[in-house]
């Protein structure tokens, strides 16, 4: 494995939660690693019990024409495919002791990453900062009466604090937050399902049908696998002895759960009758009793700061492992803070129309990460058994086929299969019953493409070492 400058300084930094996270994507040695995989849990569950998640289940009957039961169903299944992918990712972290984005260097080659390290950093530091602080300002307008740039201002300075410190900070928070966003959303679920008609025929208007049901699927994939380019961020500080199963299955469990548990909360109260006016978050908390509401209103705003901790740190990890030279220490921490400020901006024009951009915006999630997907578990298929530690830090490495494998696989699966209200794909509009599977036929198609042009490559670079 080659080194790094602060790869020393990564034992010093140790399993201090207040200091400064030293470095960027660096490799974690064997004396600096710590914790349990249990840890992943909450670290996966806190992110998403928050009121993005929640609208994922209101978007299902609302826009997709679902009734409660059949968009409970596509919930699950969009959302158990990203906790799959999830688990095998995460499992690798403890291993390689290397930031996901590093991981992902094998398949595109050290300059070739840059191009998903890209997608990802804009996902991150701009797409789900927006969305989440914007929600999270929304929620602390209602429940102190501030202005809601000034709500957006305090929600972003908190997030961004926490991923300035970095890796253990943010995962602390998690542990933090986790059972205050339990208890809080527990009351809330009984709630709404107490008052939820779950009976309800699909609303008009809607997409309905199968499309309107691959439609939920994909939303609910784009929101789940949307975690998937962070996963080794946080199980690489683990021993490399510790169990993959374990590794794998905490950080799963914690994905699926959380966003299986909220989206369903969320399409039941579409199911609630309410005449309430506002910002999404007043119209969800309009039918909760005014004791409960404000704690939601503050278990939303803190579960906005748990999930963009994240989204700034691990957006700053991938725009490090672009491999600009930083001649700084601190170059991660440095990166979150001008995410942060970018964030803002783009949360602040947002606010106006924040349900319809988010609509897009999780499929457009979708529509990188399943080429993405298929691509890393293709490279990682065909190099099962291999040494590979010596390849991520070798800034000569290329790998131009994972290049056109993932362009291939994005431009013909959005081209045929997109379904935005910009742009509905040839496929798409030939067959309206298909909804949206651009992220199944991406998969498809760069994972088999990879497998074409690199599986001879890979066979006889094994064969020579």
């Amino acid at each position: 494995m080659a080194t790094t400058e602060t790869e020393s300084e990564s034992g010093v930094y140790g399993d201090r939660a207040i200091a400064i996270e030293p470095g960027g994507d660096d490799f974690i040695p064997e004396d600096a690693r710590h914790g349990t995989p249990r840890k992943l849990f909450w670290t996966w569950m806190s992110p998403n019990m928050e009121f993005a998640t929640v609208f994922v289940g209101v978007l299902a009957v609302t826009a997709y024409g679902m009734n409660f039961w059949q968009a409970a169903l596509g919930l699950i299944v969009g959302t158990a495919l990203g906790a799959a992918a999830h688990y095998l990712l995460s499992a690798r972290g403890p291993l390689h002791g290397v930031p996901q984005m590093v991981l992902g260097r094998l398949a595109f080659g050290f300059r070739g990453n840059i191009l998903p390290a890209t997608f990802m950093s804009v996902m991150c530091g701009v797409g789900w900062f927006a969305t989440n602080s914007v929600s999270g300002a929304f929620a602390l307008n209602s429940l102190t009466g501030i202005p809601k740039l000034t709500a957006l201002l305090v929600i972003v300075v908190a997030q961004t604090a926490f991923a300035f410190f970095g890796h253990n900070l943010v995962q602390l928070l998690e542990r933090i937050a986790f059972p205050l966003l339990t208890i809080v959303f527990a009351l809330v679920t009984i709630v709404i399902f107490s008052k939820a008609d779950l009976g309800m025929p699909a609303p008009a208007g809607g997409v309905g049908g199968m499309g309107g049901f691959l439609l939920t699927v994909g939303t609910a994939f784009g929101y789940g696998a949307g975690w998937n380019p962070y996963a080794a961020d946080y199980s690489r500080y683990l021993p490399p002895t510790v169990s993959k199963v374990a590794t794998g299955g905490y950080a799963s469990a914690g994905l699926l759960l959380s966003c299986v548990w909220l989206e369903l909360v969320g399409a039941a109260s579409a199911t609630v009758s309410s005449t309430a006016q506002g910002s999404p978050t007043d119209v969800f908390t309009a039918s909760l009793p005014e004791p409960i509401k404000d704690l939601t209103l503050l278990a939303i705003a803190v579960g906005a700061v748990a999930a963009n901790a994240l989204n700034v740190y691990s957006g700053a990890m991938a725009f490090v492992t672009m491999g600009f030279r930083l001649a700084v220490r601190l170059q991660r921490a440095l990166v979150s803070v001008a995410f942060g400020v970018i964030g803002f901006l783009v949360a602040w024009w947002a606010l106006p129309d924040a349900a319809a951009n988010y609509e897009a915006f999780l499929l457009i999630v979708a529509y990188w990460i399943g080429p993405w997907l298929g691509v890393v578990f293709a490279d990682e298929y065909l190099r099962r058994g291999q040494r590979i530690d010596h390849l991520l830090y070798d800034r000569a490495y290329t790998n131009w086929g994972g290049v056109a494998a993932f362009l291939l696989g994005l431009i013909v699966s959005v081209t045929l299969f997109s379904n935005q209200e910009k742009f509905v794909g040839y496929a798409a509009k030939a067959v309206p019953q298909l909804g949206d599977i651009t992220f199944f036929a991406g998969f498809l198609i760069s994972a088999a493409a990879y497998v074409a042009l690199e599986r001879s490559r890979i066979s006889r670079a094994a064969v020579a070492a």
